[in-house]
């Protein structure tokens, strides 16, 4: 029987905001792992690291970013991609990670860059699913700005049906989820972020030189983004995930587990 998980809390101030920050942890001998999700997802998206033989002994911690599942946060419009960086930091300060891989999807790994840019040292790994690393990639948070409205619930609600609607693989059950998962008030302005980062931070050079090894993670379905040759060329793993788009902790877990437990392996 696999060593299963414990939930665990982090109390945290930073910005003049209290938050309570909702984990599930795992202790173990070998090197940590932190995971941090996707926008509108949680930390249950990697709850099932305990099921995996070939990552037992790694202690395992992953987090509710604020805004989302079970993590409290007293003012979501301090959200940002650094208050987001800089939360997961301390976390992983209080939990006794020295040095440790770090995993990250879509908001996630644009949250991941921005942690391992500050503090690339202490990153043994980094595996980049599907995080942003180009204008291109704005997809989801970018129409933010291409359907405005001053209305955030009616955005909110829109936003839904258009994603629940799309032809790329587990769209719909994302979609289906997202009102459980994040606070409404906390979509403006974790979207603006993402925004500006995507457009004006040079994501795709900061992330080719962090000195640690890399991954990047993508579903079929963005097989054709214009990066991957630049990714390719230098030396940056590529996971390709069959039947997959933008999900593949929902599209195709196994090949998703599979590609993580062997690059940690080879680190």
């Amino acid at each position: 029987m696999s060593q299963m998980f414990q939930k665990v809390t982090f109390t945290q101030n930073h910005s003049g905001t209290d938050l309570v920050i909702s984990a599930i942890h795992r202790e173990g001998e070998k090197a940590p792992l932190l995971f941090l999700h996707g926008f509108g997802s949680t930390k249950e998206d990697y709850a099932d690291f305990v099921q995996l033989h070939a990552l037992q002994g790694h202690s395992f911690l992953a987090i509710d970013a604020p805004g989302c599942g079970e993590t409290y946060c007293s003012d979501l419009s301090k959200l940002s991609i650094p208050f987001l960086a800089e939360t997961a930091l301390r976390v992983a300060d209080a939990a006794g990670f020295d040095r440790f891989h770090l995993v990250g999807h879509s908001m996630g790994g644009l949250t991941a860059l921005v942690l391992a840019h500050k503090q690339p040292d202490r990153i043994l790994s980094f595996v980049d699913i599907k995080g942003n690393l180009a204008p291109e990639d704005c997809f989801l948070s970018r129409q933010i700005l291409d359907y405005p409205d001053a209305d955030d619930e009616r955005f909110f609600d829109d936003f839904i049906e258009r994603t629940h609607s799309s032809p790329t693989f587990s769209s719909a059950l994302y979609a289906a989820t997202l009102r459980s998962k994040v606070r409404v008030e906390a979509v403006r302005p974790i979207f603006e972020s993402m925004v500006d980062f995507s457009d004006n931070w040079d994501l795709l050079p900061k992330f080719l030189d962090l000195p640690m090894p890399k991954m990047f993670m993508f579903g079929e379905q963005y097989a054709t983004l214009s990066y991957l040759p630049v990714l390719r060329a230098n030396r940056v793993r590529l996971a390709e995930i069959p039947h997959c788009g933008h999900f593949p902790m929902y599209s195709n877990p196994p090949a998703m587990w599979d590609e993580i437990a062997d690059f940690v392996a080879t680190v």
